[in-house]
């Protein structure tokens, strides 16, 4: 059974999501502020963290950046609020997805199982072999999840690992913003796909020099192109 920790400091908010998360099959811990959860990291590991960002004591990112510390356990992050800069903040802390207030339960639940069902598969490869694709300096370790630049270790958050990965596996290949975010996000994306520009964005700069490999098809998508 997989653990989901929420934490918001609106007690109907916690209810609501809780009772579609055991629905689901879910065991649900909850924190009504970022100092409990940060406090609850620091005792157990959760499978999932559910996030919201305004709440007293501790906000939402400083908590999340607290529990980035020491786990890099997904985190879903929700706001009140959906401005590009607190999603772009969201990201570069390394979450994992970002839902506005109010949100469908339903939803949340399908971008949780989505979620799970990536990170959960990753730790589940068990395949001996070594995947390796090498671009110039440019290094990316499917099977160690790791990307070099120069034989210095970049650190990306674990939906840029997943696009880059994706990307490069599909290399040469236009793929649409659709697709990306079909196979990417793992759900049918009902929000704002601008999620996707944002992710590009945080990648490129991440990637520095490499950066133009990420081919924009204006109209269509993006391309990596070797």
């Amino acid at each position: 059974m997989y653990s989901i920790l929420i934490v918001d400091d609106e007690q109907n908010i916690r209810k609501l999501i809780g009772k579609y998360a055991t629905f689901e099959g879910y065991q649900v811990f909850e924190a009504e502020n970022g100092m409990d959860a940060v406090l609850l990291c620091r005792e157990q590991i959760f499978d999932l963290i559910i996030l919201d960002i305004m709440m007293p004591e501790l906000d939402g990112f400083s908590a999340c950046r607290e529990i980035r510390k020491t786990q890099n356990t997904p985190v879903l992050m929700l706001s009140a609020r959906g401005e590009e800069y607190d999603k772009l903040h969201g990201f570069e802390l390394g979450i994992d997805d970002y839902v506005v207030k109010p949100f469908s339960p339903k939803e949340l639940m399908m971008r949780v199982q989505a979620i799970i069902k990536r990170t959960q598969g990753n730790r589940s490869e068990d395949d001996p072999r070594k995947e390796i694709v090498k671009i110039e300096g440019l290094i990316i370790d499917f099977t160690g999840r790791m990307v070099f630049i120069d034989d210095e270790k970049l650190e990306l958050s674990p939906k840029e690992y997943d696009l880059l990965f994706y990307l490069v596996r599909n290399r040469g290949i236009a793929l649409t913003r659709e697709k990306l975010i079909t196979d990417v996000w793992g759900y049918d994306f009902y929000g704002d796909d601008r999620t996707l520009d944002t992710h590009i964005k945080l990648l490129r700069k991440t990637l520095g020099e490499y950066s133009h490999y990420i081919v924009t098809l204006r109209g269509v998508g993006y391309r990596f192109e070797d």
